[in-house]
């Protein structure tokens, strides 16, 4: 991965995402590394994030590297009509990676066609989201033990989650089926049903979300997102469609674990949080020492 950016998890091989994920249990025994000496990282959030940049710039901190940038677009010269592509090559001049979130598809990738020094995707409007994914395959791979032919449940914004999107890419290479919890107007777009059609996976949809549960071995659920709604009227109409109480997990399997990426708005009643099978917040922990594994891999100290 030596000099390569991450924009999408399709950019990594099986053999790659593995790589990662030992690193990362690496970084997770030891977690003060100062390896990266006097590399700076910049951090380009043109969208608001707060476990995403600050996990970044805790792994940034605790690999011993310095870390330039802003967490709004509105205090660049962005906003003196300066352009994108001018935006990210000055910066690459001060910097050894670029980390950027930006809310529009696509501009990851444009991003890493004009930078000089590699990019890491950290969520590009509803498209993928690379770095989330693979710390939700560490996620995954810890609490269950392995990767291979697990059912994952996707559960309410399959339409702009950029999450369920990126795992479900990854997770079709480890022999997953996948089951869709959305009502009709957040499903699954037909591209990604295509892409498990032809790789011959099995999924199934339905809009219930107290059905089946005991056949999960992950629950991954998602906000409805607000800022990805033109129409904030057909934003209320699905806002709160699912929440998941602890009495609907009485016959699910031992090892089930609930995933989130966060930020939790009313989705996951807060009844939930005791139960053991709840493993949303260190989820979010683990996305340090993966992050960690990311950029010590790009940077080539790993």
């Amino acid at each position: 991965m030596k000099n390569k950016s991450l924009v999408a998890i399709d950019d990594l091989s099986k053999e790659e995402i593995i790589k990662i994920l030992d690193l990362a249990e690496g970084f997770e025994k030891n977690p003060i590394q100062n390896i990266l000496g006097k590399t700076v990282v910049a951090s380009l959030f043109f969208e608001p994030s707060t476990r995403t940049r600050l996990s970044f710039e805790s792994a940034i901190s605790r690999l011993g590297g310095r870390v330039i940038g802003f967490s709004e677009a509105a205090n660049t010269s962005l906003a003196k009509g300066e352009s994108f592509k001018d935006t990210i090559l000055t910066i690459a001049n001060y910097s050894d990676l670029i980390v950027m979130r930006h809310p529009i598809e696509g501009t990851a990738r444009y991003a890493s066609e004009v930078s000089p020094v590699p990019i890491i995707n950290a969520g590009d409007g509803a498209n993928q989201h690379p770095t989330q994914t693979l710390l939700d395959l560490f996620s995954i791979r810890k609490t269950q033990g392995t990767l291979e032919n697990l059912n994952i449940f996707l559960v309410g914004d399959l339409k702009y989650g950029r999450t369920v999107h990126s795992l479900l890419i990854a997770m079709s290479q480890f022999g997953a089926s996948f089951t869709f919890v959305s009502p009709q107007e957040l499903q699954m777009p037909k591209e990604y049903k295509m892409f498990l059609d032809n790789l011959g996976l099995k999924y199934t949809e339905q809009i219930e979300l107290n059905e089946n549960l005991d056949k999960a071995d992950i629950i991954y659920m998602t906000r409805v997102q607000r800022e990805r709604f033109s129409d904030p009227l057909e934003y209320e109409k699905v806002k709160n469609v699912y929440v998941l109480r602890n009495s609907m997990l009485e016959n699910t399997r031992p090892n089930m674990r609930i995933l989130h990426p966060l930020p939790r708005v009313n989705e996951i009643h807060i009844d939930v949080d005791p139960n053991p099978k709840a493993y949303y917040f260190p989820q979010a922990l683990n996305g340090v020492y993966t992050r960690m594994a990311i950029m010590a891999s790009i940077l080539g100290f790993k």
